[in-house]
């Protein structure tokens, strides 16, 4: 006998008022939202406690001989066992057999042995030029949700397995790539805030001599001006359970630079509001001291997110394979358009009156990055997508696998997850999705790198000429 099919009224019809009034509650007050803050911080706590040990701090696992020639090392196994056979000085890893396992400190001890041993046809450690600086790496769009801080973090994650010293910067209040690497944030004296006041204060400091000689009264320095003048990056940079990942982080308290930093503009309309978090990236010595720096931004298009803008050679833009997204990562650019060349124009107006040089931003490259992608519903919007945004696109798509939802679950990176705790294949294919995404940023990472390297040679071949040529006209 066939079913019939289900009759009954939809759920939003013959609803009673008196019984949605009776399921209402008491009205809410604002301490309502004190209580469901205070509660929401303890639930997060709990649950980003997940991947941590049993003595509250995060602790990094250790990696086994199969992943570490699979991923880390380009070495056979047998190869490998062998140079631990024949270097006993060497870190031996823990277990019996073939099967060993090692921390990453000691897989980046491995990594320079085999540098300075190994074949020289094979890369084992990731390439940087010499004496060239960091570069800056900043994942950003103003729509939230899109995979910002989930792609920052194993971006982060992927270049600290490859062997390059990273830091991390949170610029979102949220902190949740904090969390992520184990981050403690007391106040916002351990966030980017007092090197965004340094730099106003400084700033300040140069005008007061200006004014001092035109005998005019100085503008004020108060309590927290002098105390970020005595801040250095050793203050607020601390390091986590990734022996090569460091950490500035955030907290709530970060979002209050979104309304001092514009007080701070109308004070002393001169300063550079866009170049705070440059000017400490290049005069406190980070880009030498790392190979990369990662900015995760807030979902808005605020002053900290133009900060990280400003001060990024490579810009990633992640947003998901549908039409509100691709909507807002349009949007996005166009404000990116508004906001950058307002900032030119009313800069550069000021160079002309005074005869100095322009300025113009500039990045080395932008891609635009679909995550979450699940090729069996979204490919036709994802083609349409990379249709528009032409060369702007990466051309991998980041799958969703199981892994990354697994993995989410303990506040982890997929790199951070054993590989026991999953079936290898699945395990393979999560990680694959981020290895892509990473060897296509590595390539961006390093053709930046190369075209520096170029412009700089030919830049020295140059002014060498010039110096021919005038040591023979004197001649």
């Amino acid at each position: 006998m066939a079913k019939h099919p289900d009759e009954s009224p939809p759920p939003y019809q013959n609803i009673s008022p008196q019984a949605a009034a009776s399921r209402l509650g008491d009205p809410v007050d604002t301490a309502r939202f004190a209580r469901a803050a205070a509660f929401a911080e303890r639930g997060r706590t709990d649950l980003a406690k997940r991947g941590y040990a049993p003595d509250g701090r995060k602790r990094l696992r250790k990696f086994s001989t199969w992943e570490i020639c699979r991923y880390l090392i380009p070495v056979a196994p047998a190869h490998f066992r062998r140079v631990l056979r024949l270097n006993p000085d060497l870190p031996q890893g823990e277990g019996q057999g073939g099967s060993k396992w090692f921390t990453l400190d000691e897989v980046l001890t491995l990594r320079q042995h085999f540098a300075a041993e190994g074949a020289a046809t094979k890369e084992y450690l990731p390439w940087r030029p010499k004496g060239f600086p960091a570069k800056v790496a900043a994942v950003a769009n103003f729509k939230g949700g899109v995979g910002k801080t989930s792609t920052a973090a194993h971006l982060a994650m992927s270049a600290a397995l490859d062997g390059y010293k990273v830091l991390v910067i949170d610029l979102d209040s949220q902190g949740s790539m904090t969390s992520i690497l184990g981050g403690q944030v007391p106040d916002e004296w351990s966030t980017v805030f007092p090197l965004l006041a340094k730099d106003y204060a400084r700033h300040v400091v140069e005008e007061n001599r200006v004014r001092a000689a035109r005998g005019e009264a100085p503008l004020p320095l108060d309590e927290t001006l002098n105390a970020a003048l005595e801040t250095d990056s050793a203050s607020v940079i601390q390091p986590t359970h990734w022996p090569n990942i460091d950490l500035i982080g955030a907290q709530l308290n970060l979002y209050w630079a979104e309304f001092q930093v514009p007080v701070w503009r109308m004070a002393l309309r001169g300063w550079p509001l866009w170049d705070a978090l440059t000017g400490f990236l290049e005069n406190d010595g980070i880009l030498d001291r790392y190979d990369l720096v990662i900015l995760d931004t807030p979902p808005a298009l605020g002053y900290l997110t133009i900060n990280a803008l400003a001060a990024a050679d490579i810009l990633l833009v992640p947003l998901g394979a549908s039409f509100l997204e691709f909507d807002s990562t349009g949007r996005f650019f166009d404000m990116l358009y508004s906001t950058f060349a307002s900032i030119e124009e009313g800069e550069n107006a000021q160079r002309r009156a005074a005869g100095l040089p322009e300025m113009k931003f500039e990045w080395d490259v932008v891609r635009a990055v679909i995550t979450r992608f699940d090729a069996s519903q979204q490919t036709d919007l994802a083609n349409v997508i990379q249709a528009y945004f032409g060369d702007f696109m990466n051309a991998y798509r980041q799958d969703y696998t199981a892994l990354v939802g697994q993995a989410g679950e303990q506040v982890n990176g997929i790199y951070e997850a054993d590989y026991r705790d999953f079936n290898r294949e699945t395990y393979t294919r999560g990680r694959e999705a981020f290895d892509r995404t990473y060897a296509e940023f590595k390539e961006l990472l390093l053709g930046s790198w190369w075209r520096d390297l170029q412009m700089n040679q030919a830049g020295t071949e140059s002014e060498n000429g010039e110096a021919d040529h005038g040591q023979a006209q004197a001649s």
